[in-house]
């Protein structure tokens, strides 16, 4: 990956705080969920409930597409990312400490929260990291992408 597409990665990562998964069910439908997220470079951190539906689908089956963009107010300014990855519950409380501290910085202050922040025996943390990257940015062209193998 050469560094002008990684640093475009980076910061379409950076400048998002949403993004939307999609796992498989048992049943075989896919099922897409809009969750927060963190990052750390190219590997990106989400949590759920202990026995959210996402968290059955990934115990199953480990792989998951995701989905990061924003609406934008002129079609040629579509940028985004999409993602096949493999995610991972993060099982170190050192590591899964970490990740609950960088959520809040994602996010400007806020006016009130329902409570304090889950410690790590109250959610289920994912690891995800990407194994393809699509990078969409209509300003290089209508529907242009370049596809990154990592």
């Amino acid at each position: 990956m050469d560094k002008e597409i990684k640093d475009k990665i980076q910061t379409l990562l950076d400048q998002h705080r949403v993004m939307t998964v999609a796992t498989l069910r048992a049943d075989g439908w896919p099922q897409a969920t809009t969750v927060g997220y963190v990052n750390d470079g190219l590997t990106l951190y989400f949590l759920c409930g202990l026995d959210s539906q996402k968290a059955s689908n990934l115990a199953r089956d480990d792989r998951l597409s995701l989905t990061i963009d924003h609406d934008a107010p002129q079609v040629m300014e579509i940028t985004g990312l999409s993602m096949a990855a493999r995610a991972h519950p993060v099982t170190d409380r050192s590591e899964a400490e970490k990740v609950l501290r960088m959520l809040p910085m994602k996010y400007p202050p806020q006016v009130s929260m329902p409570g304090p922040m889950p410690t790590p025996d109250q959610v289920r943390i994912f690891r995800v990291m990407p194994s393809v990257i699509s990078v969409l940015d209509y300003s290089k062209g209508f529907g242009h992408t370049d596809l990154v193998t990592v």
